[in-house]
């Protein structure tokens, strides 16, 4: 009875065949050593995997029927076709050592049966084994350099754009502004990830590949420093400062982080009251909590021992605006106060200077403290876990007081602050008198707010 083999061939990627290991050429030269060596192929055993780990499918259900003797033997193109790690050159060397099965390499000119020609593949085997673990290595190294430059060596996270190897994440144009726009809503308190994922559809967030953001997703890009101008790898625990351009404000951010750490609402209301949240009980100052009843709107209180259970919102609103008529101010009061800000305006570049100075030495004292950091894990007074984690916290405490000088140096003065406060106070009742529920809403936040 004539003698069956199977005949094993594999590439690890789709686009290895570019250079001479194809798929189809590696079945082609074994077809060519059957014919020499008069046997019979069988059955193919086809994969699209790296042989670097152990575990592949495709193998190991070969191995599986080789065991069995289905098959006199195997033919493989050449031994790092078949194997790349230890274990499986171990699992398959057993079964020729056993006598199960014959093994053929079609290009190379391996005799197994003899001691030189065993000693010659192990070597081989071996070195297939090293190739894997130098690559890796060099692999590891490479990141480990973009990283220290500030670089992802990743697919660029929603909302920035790959721009080549070698070079920081650009700002998608299109997607960036509606990020942005999803950290803001969520900072709101006033969605959850669910409704979140509804608005952003609707706005037309896609994730990279065009996709609906899932609530994974969304529930990573709400949780990843990248989009403040960190990089983040988690699985080693390691914080790095990112060359790209942050998309939102680290304060936006930690209020995020607030919402989804359960401290602060992020429960979305039913009903915008104008009174929402603003007015309490005199008695026993719990908020009241608005209602609609036949038409109108009621603000009740419910606690049961309080003499006074509910006021409508035209009442309240009676006794607000009066309120809002009292702050505005005579000529007196206005020439008073210009003449004020104008003695402010001119202290304002010492009192920024002074502020710029202590944000600087803040950020240089930021860095002597992350040089001492690496110093001690260097000299072994820290472990690895220790170090990142306070270097991350170094890290996001930069980040802060960088935004602290951008805001200083951008941002309008003290004394322009100040004036622009007090128009809007001396406007206030005409903006409140002739303003829709949603602009009324707005003035009492702003009145009322810490």
């Amino acid at each position: 009875m004539n003698k069956t083999y199977y005949g094993y061939i594999r590439v690890s990627t789709a686009r290895q065949g570019v250079r001479g290991v194809s798929l189809q050429e590696q079945r082609a030269a074994i077809e060519r050593f059957a014919v020499q060596r008069g046997i019979t192929i069988s059955r193919w055993f086809e994969e699209r995997e790296t042989a670097a780990k152990t575990g592949r499918p495709v193998w190991n259900e070969m191995l599986r029927l080789l065991r069995k003797r289905s098959a006199s033997g195997v033919v493989i193109h050449k031994i790092d076709r078949g194997v790349r790690n230890g274990r499986d050159w171990v699992d398959l060397t057993e079964l020729v050592d056993r006598g199960l099965i014959e093994l053929y390499f079609a290009n190379e000119q391996l005799d197994l049966t003899n001691r030189g020609g065993r000693l010659s593949a192990d070597l081989q085997a071996v070195v297939a084994a090293d190739y894997i673990r130098n690559l890796r290595e060099e692999a590891l190294k490479g990141i480990n350099g973009r990283l220290k430059q500030g670089i992802l060596p990743l697919p660029a996270p929603v909302g920035y754009l790959d721009c080549g190897a070698g070079k920081p994440k650009a700002i998608d144009p299109v997607k960036g502004p509606l990020v942005r726009r999803a950290f803001e809503l969520y900072a709101t308190g006033r969605y959850n990830l669910h409704t979140l994922q509804a608005e952003l559809r609707r706005m037309g967030l896609t994730n990279r590949r065009g996709g609906k953001v899932s609530i994974n997703g969304l529930s990573t890009m709400l949780r990843n420093p990248f989009y403040i101008g960190l990089i983040r790898v988690k699985r080693r625990k390691e914080t790095y400062e990112g060359a790209h351009d942050p998309l939102i404000k680290k304060s936006l951010f930690d209020r995020v982080q607030g919402v989804l750490d359960g401290k602060l609402s992020a429960r979305p209301a039913r009903h915008e009251f104008l009174f929402r949240r603003t007015v309490r009980c005199k008695s026993c100052g719990y908020s009241l909590i608005g209602e609609m009843q036949k038409g109108h709107t009621y603000y009740r209180c419910h606690t049961p021992t309080c003499p006074t259970t509910n006021v409508r919102e035209d009442a309240a609103e009676g006794r607000v605006s009066p309120l809002f008529f009292a702050c505005q101010l005579d000529p007196e009061e206005r020439a008073y106060l210009r003449e004020k800000i104008e003695g402010m305006k001119a202290n304002w570049q010492d009192e920024a200077a002074t502020r710029r100075k202590a944000l600087e030495l803040k950020l240089s004292q930021i860095a002597g403290r992350r040089a001492r950091l690496t110093d001690a894990l260097i000299d072994g007074l820290l472990d690895r876990d220790l170090f990142e984690e306070r270097q991350s916290a170094l890290l996001a405490e930069k980040r802060t007081l960088e935004e602290q000088l951008s805001n200083l140096d951008a941002g309008s003065t003290g004394a322009e602050k100040l004036a622009d406060f007090l128009e809007r106070l001396d406007s206030a009742y005409s903006l409140y008198q002739s303003g829709t529920p949603e602009e009324k809403r707005e003035l009492l936040a702003k009145f009322t707010s810490n």
